[in-house]
Parts: structure tokens; C-alpha cells; sequence
């Protein structure tokens, strides 16, 4: 890593033709990137792919307009310098970390890799006295702004009201199948189901420590079992709810805190100031779910309220009453 960092040369340091080759193979890059982008979109939000395709374009039209300069210039070959090779140059995320974002995050990726590019040849600008390199980096800048301009009137052509309204529509449905839907079973699951062998266990030895080894054994198995259930019984492939371990991961986490919210008070000492916050953390919880189901699910209130919160009721009875006797 060290050597990496010591190899790099700095900015200051380029020659105005290092700087014209760096800009060259950026916009190259910055291509492939949105071309990349428009290939994974394209079945599901084919409007969103056009725009990317239209911003590839525009890249390469940079990047054909920058080789002409640098051709008049330094002549026809070009040194092979790119971001990695230089210090404090802003780098772009690699492919595979971007594999997994949202349309929304794809969007807001592409509005920050404009930003940047602008932003850097700026700055850069600022900070050099000569005046050729002063007036190329500014060129530069001005080309990341134009293009940032006219990737907004490409979303405008390509992306109608309607068609990001129907688009980021399908990217909640997905938000909602993928992590909600798992995570909100596992958090119902978690809170609901523990309740009786950690307030029977409460009440039927009154010792903090007791329970809240209980708590822990229940809401960590819980979470384990759940998270590899629903990993394991839908590929997501013909269901459409996306990656299997995105949802055993939202189901087992949420599984295990929904236990853990009513065990942790117990590491209080004290019994009874122990159950009263634990009884408050129930209370909470059960309401969150009733919330979360009217609000992701679309469930009605009072059908939510009379599922979760009345049941949730009944199981804390059950082992109250299972514990006290």
C-alpha cells in the first residue's frame, strides 16, 4: 500500500501534456462507466439507459476533442497516465462496488462523478501559475460543466415525468421486496416470539442475569435461524425479490434486534426497574411494526395495530403469566 502511495506522482508535478493524457483516459473511463450503467438498467429502466447512453456520448466526444488538441500539440502519442497514478486525483468507485446500488444511488453516482471531474480541474486551476497549464485546466473544468448542463437536458428529453415516476415506482417495489418485506418479518418475529421465554423467565426467577442470558440465546438463535430461512427458501430469481442474501441478512439482523431490544434492559441489576423499561421497549417496538406495516406494506392502521400490537399483548400474557405461576 505504502509503495503505491510513494509511486504516485503529484498534480503539481504533471507536465501540461501528462494533464491533457490524464484527461483523455478519464473521459475514457468515465464512458465505460456510464455505458456500463446503461447495460444494467437497461431491461428494467430503459428511459433511465438512454440517458446514460447519451452521457457515454457526450464522454466520448470529449475524450475524441481532447486527442485532437493534444495531437496539434505533443503529436500522436499519448502517455499512458491515469487516476491511480496520481495523488489527490479524484477516483472513481470500481465496477463491482456499484453492481449493487439503486437506481437513485446510480443517479446520484453519476450527478457526483460531474461534480468532482468540474470541481478538481477547478481547483486545480486555481493553484498553478502558469498560464497555458492555468487555461487548459480551466477548459477543462468548462467541458465537465457543459456537460453536466447537458446531461440535465438529456434527462429531461429522454426521461419524461412519467417515465421516472414509473421507474422509481419499480425501484420501491424492489426496495420494499428486498429489504422491508424480510426485514419486517424478521423484526416481527424477533419482538413477538421472544416475549414469552424472556418475561417467563423474568417472572419465574426474578434475576436479571438469568433473563438476560435467556434474551441473548433467544434473539441471536432467532436471528441465525431466520436469516438462513429466508436466505435459503427463495433464490429470488422467479420471485423477483431480489438478492437472497440481502434478504436472510435484513431478516436475521432485524430477527435479532427485535429480541435484543427487550433483553438489554436487563443488564440492569435491578428486577423490576429491569422489566418496566423492558415492558416500555415492547410497547415501542410493536408500535414501530404497526407503522412500518402501514407505511411500507401498506397494511391498514388498525388492521396493523389489532395484528401486531393485540397479539404482541397476548404472547407478553402468555409468559407473564407462564413465568408467575
Amino acid at each position: 500500500m505504502f509503495s503505491a502511495l510513494a509511486n504516485r506522482r503529484r498534480f503539481s508535478d504533471l507536465s501540461e501534456r501528462e494533464v491533457l493524457a490524464l484527461a483523455i483516459s478519464s473521459e475514457e473511463d468515465d464512458a465505460r462507466i456510464y455505458r456500463s450503467f446503461a447495460e444494467r438498467l437497461r431491461a428494467e429502466y430503459p428511459a433511465t439507459a438512454t440517458v446514460f447512453d447519451g452521457m457515454a456520448e457526450e464522454e466520448d466526444g470529449h475524450r475524441k476533442a481532447l486527442i485532437e488538441r493534444h495531437r496539434a500539440r505533443f503529436g500522436e502519442v499519448i502517455p499512458l497516465i491515469r487516476r491511480e497514478h496520481v495523488a489527490g486525483f479524484y477516483a472513481r468507485k470500481p465496477m463491482w462496488l456499484s453492481a449493487n446500488l439503486s437506481l437513485a444511488a446510480i443517479r446520484a453516482e453519476a450527478e457526483a462523478m460531474e461534480r468532482t471531474a468540474g470541481a478538481f480541474y477547478v481547483q486545480a486551476a486555481k493553484h498553478t501559475t502558469d498560464a497555458a497549464t492555468r487555461k487548459l485546466l480551466g477548459d477543462l473544468a468548462a467541458a465537465e460543466a457543459r456537460h453536466e448542463r447537458h446531461a440535465e437536458n438529456l434527462t429531461e428529453d429522454n426521461l419524461t415525468g412519467a417515465a421516472r415516476s414509473e421507474e422509481d415506482s419499480s425501484a420501491h417495489r424492489q426496495f420494499v421486496l428486498t429489504w422491508v418485506q424480510p426485514g419486517l418479518a424478521g423484526l416481527m418475529d424477533g419482538s413477538v416470539s421472544t416475549l414469552a421465554p424472556i418475561f417467563a423467565t423474568a417472572f419465574a426467577t426474578q434475576d436479571t442475569h438469568t433473563t438476560l442470558l435467556v434474551g441473548l440465546a433467544a434473539s441471536v438463535g432467532a436471528g441465525i435461524s431466520m436469516g438462513f430461512t429466508e436466505a435459503a427458501h427463495d433464490d429470488g430469481v422467479i420471485s423477483g425479490r431480489g438478492s437472497p442474501l440481502k434478504r436472510g441478512l435484513a431478516s436475521g439482523v432485524m430477527t435479532a434486534l427485535g429480541g435484543l431490544g427487550h433483553a438489554l434492559p436487563y443488564l440492569i441489576p435491578d428486577f423490576w426497574t429491569a422489566t418496566a423499561i423492558a415492558m416500555v421497549v415492547v410497547f415501542v417496538e410493536l408500535w414501530a411494526i404497526a407503522w412500518i406495516q402501514n407505511r411500507y406494506m401498506e397494511t391498514p392502521f388498525f388492521r396493523a395495530v389489532l395484528q401486531v400490537v393485540v397479539g404482541g399483548a397476548l404472547v407478553f400474557a402468555a409468559g407473564a403469566l407462564i413465568g408467575g405461576g
